[in-house]
């Protein structure tokens, strides 16, 4: 069992993550699944991206390290996109980190350092997605020892998210998830 610490996107916290996050408790896993826009939703990832600005890329990052620290230290921090940021950060700066999960996004490691080694990482994303990252997954895969990414055919962003019919993709998704299930497997049986 791993204890995940799990960001959603820029559309805030919807049904869809929960749905996943539902489905990583539904195989043994504890999830905690914070709030970063404390209620807001949005219709567009541009809508959600503009919100986020408002409020300032910065107060996302702070609220994500604040709920960490009243959690372990020995989390997988997973993220879907905008959440990828808090995800990313904790992964590589907080001490006992067991692993990253990159849903649809990816930050270049030199933004909070270098890669801390002995963290795993797994990056999920659609080829032709315009928001996606995939050149920086591309990057991580390559510099990270053991980084593990999946690039799959399309376009859609957020296609893991099972509520919004304009992004998801039901075989896409059904891949993504057991991919990320044996990757949490094989964090867990590490010491």
């Amino acid at each position: 069992m791993a204890e995940i610490l799990l960001f959603h996107h820029a559309l805030g916290l919807t049904p869809g993550v929960q749905s996943f996050a539902d489905t990583l408790r539904a195989n043994g896993h504890v999830v905690h699944v914070p709030d970063l826009f404390e209620g807001a939703t949005f219709p567009t990832v541009e809508d959600g991206v503009a919100h986020a600005e408002q409020i300032g890329f910065d107060t996302v990052l702070a609220r994500g390290r604040k709920v960490a620290e009243e959690l372990p230290a020995a989390l997988v921090y997973a993220g879907f996109s905008l959440g990828v940021m808090p995800a990313q950060l904790l992964a590589q700066t907080r001490p006992g980190a067991r692993a990253a999960l990159l849903l649809h996004g990816a930050v270049p490691p030199s933004e909070f350092g270098t890669w801390p080694d002995g963290v795993p990482v797994q990056m999920h994303t659609m080829e032709d997605d315009d928001w996606g990252d995939v050149d920086v997954a591309r990057e991580i895969a390559a510099t990270v020892d053991g980084a593990e990414l999946f690039v799959y055919p399309g376009d859609r962003h957020l296609f893991t998210d099972a509520g919004l019919s304009d992004h998801h993709d039901e075989a896409a998704a059904a891949q993504v998830m057991l991919r990320v299930l044996g990757f949490l497997e094989r964090v867990d049986r590490r010491p």
